[in-house]
């Protein structure tokens, strides 16, 4: 999946003091997520409904 023209956006949990952010990116029906402390890194690619069951255990755990 091409990612160059994704509009990243980071998290509103995130701080500006360079601690550990994510940005999150939608394409079509695709989330992309990063670390925007490695915008050339890897990235995740979910659906809207399994980032929504991630964030769920996230919160869970």
């Amino acid at each position: 999946m091409d990612l160059s023209t994704a509009a990243w956006r980071k998290s509103s949990r995130s701080s500006n003091n360079g601690g550990n952010c994510v940005e999150l990116a939608r394409i079509n029906d695709t989330v992309a997520i990063r670390d925007s402390k490695d915008p050339d890194g890897p990235k995740l690619l979910l659906t809207p409904r399994s980032l929504r069951g991630l964030t769920q255990a996230l919160k869970n755990a």
